[in-house]
């Protein structure tokens, strides 16, 4: 069972019977890039994930189970960079950047911009993170 992206993809090219330069010419990369996916000496670039998926036929990632990996997941589907997924809601990238680490949605705004983007109900999202901000402030005794 591949457990790398560059496995999936070896292992996809194979059953199908193309060569590397062939996935490269699809996947609009070189021949070399591939080998150093497949070998694991390099990882794809998020810009190329949502093109591998397509060749692969399947999201080989687990599915998203928090707020931080929606984001990321929603990014790796669109091949977005932090600055392009900030850009797409008009947020500063360091906003990103953070709520993808786990950090509090603070303004409704976003929230609801965040909520629009995943798909999600911005009242839940609301209440996730009212309840991560109580969470962060509970003293302890």
């Amino acid at each position: 069972m591949p457990t790398t992206l560059g496995e999936h993809i070896n292992r996809r090219r194979l059953e199908i019977g193309l060569t590397q330069k062939e996935v490269a010419n699809g996947l609009g990369v070189v021949p070399w890039t591939v080998l150093n996916w497949e070998k694991g000496r390099t990882k794809p670039p998020i810009a190329s994930i949502a093109a591998i998926i397509k060749f692969l036929g399947y999201d080989p990632f687990p599915e998203p189970k928090t707020l931080p990996d929606l984001l990321f997941a929603k990014r790796r589907e669109m091949g977005w960079s932090m600055e392009q997924a900030a850009g797409a809601i008009c947020v500063d990238p360091g906003s990103w950047r953070n709520w993808e680490g786990g950090r509090t949605i603070l303004y409704r705004r976003h929230r609801t911009l965040l909520a629009q983007l995943l798909d999600l109900s911005a009242d839940a999202l609301d209440a996730e993170m009212a309840a991560r901000w109580n969470r962060s402030h509970e003293q302890v005794g």
